[in-house]
């Protein structure tokens, strides 16, 4: 987190869960950021079931930035692909955006991948869009060559592009984790 991020008393923390009825409003929120991009209906107002986050709370996999008042403001949820921990959602409701928050949540999940001994963090994105793609390659992500997929990536890209996500305007990246 950055000086000025705790100072206003933000905190990245393991989810609890009394957070995770909320987090629907945080990704919704956090989705009208993509509004006019010409994506499908479904991809601005679809949020991850509930039993999702319960999953990925019971597996501790669901950290949350939680403002002043303990309320969460944004949340990464990560999934288990290939061995690798894979950032399915990362999202800020745009009340509390621009505060180091997403880079914050990143590094957490960045730093229990480490912990855990996995090899790797994968995520999806828009290549083209300024708080994706290119957000995530200040933080150490790599874009992965097509011949570098593996299938369960590959197939996320198509599960993607069915939801409405055009398939080329999306990107797998990859984190490496260095043994410490």
């Amino acid at each position: 987190m950055t000086p000025e991020t705790e100072r206003a008393g933000y905190t990245i923390r393991p989810s609890r869960a009394s957070d995770l009825p909320l987090l629907g409003d945080v990704e919704r929120s956090a989705a009208s950021l993509f509004a006019g991009m010409d994506l499908a209906p479904g991809v601005l107002v679809d949020v991850t079931v509930l039993e999702d986050f319960e999953d990925a709370h019971a597996e501790d996999n669901l950290w949350v930035a939680a403002g002043p008042d303990g309320r969460p403001v944004g949340f990464a949820f990560v999934e288990l692909v290939d061995d690798a921990a894979h950032l399915d959602e990362l999202d800020v409701h745009l009340d509390h955006g621009r505060r180091g928050l997403g880079a914050a949540l990143v590094r957490a999940v960045c730093a229990a991948t480490r912990q855990r001994g996995l090899p790797a963090v994968t995520l999806t994105t828009f290549r083209d869009v300024a708080w994706n793609a290119p957000f995530y390659e200040k933080l150490g992500f790599r874009a992965l060559r097509s011949e570098e997929l593996t299938p369960e990536l590959a197939e996320l890209l198509r599960v993607e592009a069915e939801r409405g996500l055009p398939a080329e305007r999306r990107v797998v990246m990859r984190w490496a984790a260095q043994t410490p």
